[in-house]
């Protein structure tokens, strides 16, 4: 199999890290989850090409590929299996790495010999148990996750006691910690606590070591996990790096996995005979135990978490930047054949040489922005209006700029080719809209059923259709299907029939 190039982004990362954040190959390797041979080559690409830091806007994902990858030049890799499926295997009663190694030929017959085989798993057995001693510089590493116990939030309404969570960040020098409560560990959320973990520093760590959660990590994976791109977003926006913890490897984020025990123990013990009716009330007691908690002595040194982070941590960590993040949503769409892309029922448009085409949303509170490759192709005022369109006429073609031809009369004129009924069915459709241009593409869909159907068959649906006053694309194309435009409509009500003479009928006049 040829090797699997890095996506774009983890490229354009790649550069980020380097020529803005001025890291070293080792640091950007593991921000990234690649080895150093594969940064050392991108940059050297970048070299060969010419590129500098930043790269402008004009030259999107596709440019930046022709310019790095002028010739696709493809290595065949020497394959290993996965060292932890082996020593799983090895558990089994009777399994062997003869065995292994013979199975692992079978599937790869260019792999390596038992010998090689051997030792690539004794140096992985050998690392397994290791434990790396950590010496955390000031101001480099924040670590950050969610406490394991939940704090419960009545209602005031309804008495219902819902769970707040609790997040945790530590920095790695002094200890310094903070702590908020919030309704969920969904992506908002997750975003708005490393904000005002932020705030709450007055400064910026280099590095952020999250776990492998959802909000946070879209995909885990021990050598390229996938960023979600608004948490991407953030960490740009802040001038910090991401570099997850290695799914089920506690170690790598120890110092926030001991915050959390004792902020469990000083904290959550305390108020645990405590009623909190709102996280607002939650937050404000936890902001008071922290001020205790901060400031309490450690047990084996003569400072305090205050005191350290204020010698060590606050001069080396990077000033905020002039505003604070705003959370954005990120959603993958395909542009209509109207040009138009779909979001919460409303929708924006594009360039129209983009229909069909796969895009990027990226939604905040006040904006939708439409992304194609990487570069931003629009850019509209966010509306709740469902059902209604947002449309700049320089995304149009020229000929819909011109004429605009989809007016209720035009409507009317097409179907009337096909015939009265379906005419009649198109004007009380606009009819029924409080805007006509609201049934437009209900319209246009009824019409290009002819075409599928027939003009015979589509006029005698509209009749159907009319009849039961189903004024709908959906009716239409439901009668269609099922056949039921073949069928005769009967207006009449069905006369019921006479009883059938029988002795046990007794009539109206045995009650009388």
């Amino acid at each position: 199999m040829p090797a699997e190039r890095l996506s774009m982004r983890t490229i354009r990362e790649v550069l980020r890290l380097k020529w803005e954040q001025s890291l070293t190959n080792r640091q950007i390797a593991a921000s990234c989850r690649i080895a150093r041979s594969t940064v050392r080559e991108y940059l050297e690409r970048a070299a060969r090409a010419g590129l500098a830091w930043p790269v402008g806007d004009e030259l999107d994902d596709a440019a930046l590929e022709r310019l790095l990858f002028p010739l696709a030049v493809v290595l065949e890799p020497r394959t290993l299996p996965s060292m932890e499926e082996v020593h799983r295997e090895l558990k089994r009663p009777g399994v062997t790495l003869k065995l292994l190694w013979l199975e692992y030929k079978a599937s790869s017959p260019e792999g390596y010999q038992y010998t090689q085989f051997c030792v690539h798993y004794r140096q992985w057995r050998a690392r397994l148990d290791a434990c790396l001693r950590q010496d955390h510089r000031a101001g480099e590493k924040l670590f950050v996750d969610y406490a394991g116990v939940t704090i419960p939030v009545t209602d005031p309404a309804t008495g219902q006691a819902n769970p707040a969570y609790l997040f945790v960040a530590t920095l790695g020098a002094s200890n310094y910690t903070f702590c908020w409560a919030s309704a969920s560990q969904s992506l908002p959320d997750w975003i708005d606590a490393h904000v005002r973990a932020f705030a709450f520093f007055g400064g910026v760590p280099a590095i952020c070591v999250p776990d492998n959660l959802k909000a946070g990590v879209s995909r885990a994976c021990r050598y390229e996990p996938d960023l979600n791109p608004a948490y991407q977003e953030m960490a740009r926006h802040y001038g910090t790096v991401i570099i997850p913890a290695r799914a089920a490897k506690p170690r790598d984020k120890a110092k926030v996995e001991s915050a959390v025990l004792v902020v469990e123990r000083w904290i959550v013990a305390a108020l645990r005979n405590c009623s909190f009716f709102s996280l607002a009330e939650l937050n404000r007691a936890i902001a008071e135990k922290l001020v205790e908690f901060n400031d309490r002595k450690f047990q084996k040194l003569d400072a305090t978490r205050r005191s350290l982070f204020e010698a060590l941590d606050r001069p080396a960590l990077k000033p905020l930047p002039a505003t604070p993040y705003e959370y954005a949503q990120w959603k993958k769409a395909r542009v209509n054949i109207d040009y138009h892309v779909e979001f919460e029922g409303h929708y924006y448009s594009v360039p129209y040489q983009l229909v069909k085409e796969p895009v990027e949303l990226r939604i905040t509170g006040h904006t939708v922005e439409i992304l194609f490759k990487g570069r931003r192709v629009a850019s509209h005022a966010r509306s709740g209006r469902r059902g209604a369109h947002t449309t700049e006429s320089a995304h149009m073609p020229k000929a819909h700029q011109r004429y605009l031809q989809w007016t209720p009369s035009r409507i009317l004129t097409w179907a009337a080719q096909t015939g009265p009924q379906t005419a009649a069915l198109v004007a009380a459709i606009l009819e029924a809209r409080r805007h006509p241009e609201q049934g437009f593409r209900s319209c246009l869909g009824i019409l290009r059923l002819g075409k599928r159907y027939s003009p015979e068959r589509l006029e005698a649906a509209c009749a159907r259709a009319l009849a039961c006053r189903a004024l709908s694309y959906r009716s239409v194309e439901s009668i269609l299907k099922t056949g039921l435009d073949r069928q005769a409509a009967t207006d009449e009500p069905s006369t019921p029939k006479a009883l059938p003479l029988h002795p046990n009928i007794r009539g109206k006049a045995y009650y009388h």
